[in-house]
């Protein structure tokens, strides 16, 4: 899934902090990832304090949590909200899916258990038939009941193109669904049947035993056609979760109130503590990370929406009450710099091999936050998809090779370089000046484009007038490589306007052709073994230069408990499971 990074401008602060080992967990699913850093015998990282458990206690019931950030959502329609933070916001506040994660600190957050389902999905005809029972007396905020026909329709709008953005594994698995365009005309999917109203059956176009993973996804949301408005259905999405929609004015602010309909009896995740959520929108990162390290009057009832800035730091690191309010949990996310591969000069293999060796990553990872925060990458797919650690196939060192990447441009046919241009999101500006100043060290000349973070994704999406680079994440939608290479690097899935993952826009005949091969094996440790050697191959044929694995510090105020970063949401908080201590001091 798309992965947003939020952090602000480094400053030289960030390469002050030097905090024992920077080997540290990454993952969901309790792998151990070092890159190019050894973990330290017996030294402790300080960020990593609350790892894997939740802070705070119990939360108990009432009181308004804020959430202090410096954007607003990219899409909170479920058929177009495909960024790890805003799924987990959506999923867990405003919408329901057949199935979802539990609501559990550590690798116990990647477990699934049935949400709008009774169970996980019984499947039949070899794995290319699910059928998913729904729950009775599940209901929207109006009172009316949630049908598997809402659950049909939402699956069908995810193919609209005015609506795009969303995942698209309704398209790549669905039988007949090659083609179609959502249900605007009257077009429906015959591959998802509903034979009364608490059934649904999925065809599938091939054997999928990680279909119940996919349903976790906001695709498998209920949408009641009655509900429906398009486009503007992202600024009030028809609540079937514990809250609903008060207000919601654009990059300002959105309040979420309790809905009445929800019944705490049909859902075993969602703990719906506050009576009320308001997310505070625009503010300046070194504001948010200032008034959380304060905690004072409402802000102590406050969490960070992104992350904590690389500057900020060293103020929570070396304070033991404030360290103790901090969370960071690995992203499970892979950052790199991807390549236009259609265009020139960027279609010439031996230019991209040159951007990974001239790319200095620990310059970026400094710029991220330190080594207390980040790991470099040597792969494509994160740690937790190779048992823990990822291999380093090209053994470029950690600071790059200059010279090497001189002579691959030699070897290309641009002996002097060229001027490009690299598309980040604001928060990026430090990490972008990195790379700027390392591609420049072998003449390369770059030049940055930084956009507001939730027009990022819709900026970069548009192939036609998008930038040669972009830095961006993805993360694996659950363990397995069949959620990481095909959809960064399968060719057959770029489109023209809200194109995801692939934003190197790579076509590679043998690379598909070996894609499809490993999602028809039966055997689940062969086809790990068969991912994680085609993302050497990958690697090598370079239409990405993969960065850092980054974790995602957040700040809480002193009144908040119930708090972690859920490894399944990318570190993001849980909002299942997140309150306050005294609802009588948040100020409502």
């Amino acid at each position: 899934m798309n992965k947003r990074t939020l952090h602000a401008v480094a400053t030289a602060l960030a390469a002050t902090v030097v905090l024992g080992t920077a080997g540290c967990s990454d993952g969901s699913h309790s792998g151990s990832h070092s890159g190019s850093s050894q973990q330290g015998g017996g030294s402790k990282n300080p960020a990593l304090a609350n790892a894997g458990a939740a802070v705070g206690g119990t939360p108990q019931k009432g009181g308004t949590l804020t959430v202090l950030s410096n954007q607003d959502f990219g899409h909170l329609d479920p058929a177009r909200n495909w960024v790890i933070g805003d799924m987990d916001f959506g999923t867990r506040l405003l919408y329901r899916t057949l199935v979802t994660y539990k609501a559990e600190p550590g690798s116990k957050g990647g477990e699934l258990v049935p949400d709008l389902a009774e169970d996980l999905g019984v499947s039949s005809d070899g794995a290319r038939t699910w059928t998913f029972k729904l729950k009775k007396g599940v209901t929207y905020e109006d009172g009316s009941p949630v049908t598997a026909q809402d659950v049909k329709y939402n699956v069908e709008r995810s193919f609209s193109p005015d609506l795009p953005g969303g995942p698209d594994y309704a398209a790549r698995y669905l039988a007949g669904a090659e083609g179609y365009r959502g249900p605007a005309q009257g077009q429906h999917l015959d591959s998802v049947k509903t034979p009364d109203d608490h059934t649904i059956v999925f065809e599938l176009r091939k054997p999928f035993a990680e279909f119940p993973n996919a349903t976790v996804l906001p695709t498998f949301a209920p949408v009641p056609r009655s509900q429906d408005k398009g486009p503007q259905y992202d600024s009030r999405p028809f609540s079937s979760g514990p809250y609903k929609i008060e207000s919601y004015d654009r990059d300002k602010r959105l309040v979420l109130v309790r809905n009445p309909h929800w019944d705490p009896a049909t859902d075993t995740v969602r703990k719906a503590y506050p009576d009320k959520l308001v997310v505070v929108m625009g503010l300046r990162a070194n504001q948010i990370d200032d008034r959380l390290i304060a905690s004072e009057g409402v802000d102590a009832s406050a969490v960070s929406w992104g992350k904590l800035r690389p500057e900020s730091t060293p103020k929570v690191l070396t304070k033991a009450d404030v360290r103790a309010r901090l969370l960071a949990e690995s992203t499970n996310c892979t950052e790199m710099v991807q390549m236009h591969t259609g265009r020139a000069p960027f279609d010439n293999v031996k230019v991209r091999q040159a951007v990974q060796y001239a790319l200095d990553r620990e310059a970026v990872l400094t710029a991220s936050g330190g080594p207390a925060l980040n790991d470099p990458a040597t792969a494509l797919m994160p740690g937790s998809l190779f048992d823990g650690k990822q291999p380093d196939t090209l053994g470029i060192p950690a600071t790059g090779d200059v010279e090497k990447a001189k002579q691959l441009l030699k070897e290309a046919g641009e002996p002097d370089g060229f001027t490009t241009t690299i598309t980040v999101s604001n928060g990026d500006k430090g990490v972008a000046e990195a790379i700027q100043q390392s591609l420049g060290r072998a003449g390369i000349k770059v030049t940055i484009d930084a956009v507001d973070p939730s027009a990022f994704y819709d900026t970069i999406g548009d192939t036609k007038s998008r930038s040669d680079l972009v830095y961006t994440g993805w993360c694996p939608d659950y363990p397995s490589g069949s959620t990481f290479l095909p959809f960064l690097f399968d060719g057959r899935y770029i489109k023209e306007k809200g194109n995801s993952g692939n934003h190197s826009l790579f076509r590679d005949e043998a690379t598909m052709k070996r894609m499809d091969e490993i999602a028809g094996m039966t055997d689940a440790a062969q086809a790990n073994t068969a991912w994680r050697q085609l993302d050497g191959e990958i690697l090598a044929k370079a239409p990405t230069a993969p960065a850092v694995i980054e974790r995602m510090p957040l700040m809480l105020g002193t009144n908040i408990a119930g708090a972690f970063g859920h490894t399944s949401f990318g570190g993001q908080l849980d909002y299942a499971t997140i309150g306050l201590k005294d609802p009588a001091k948040s100020g409502s």
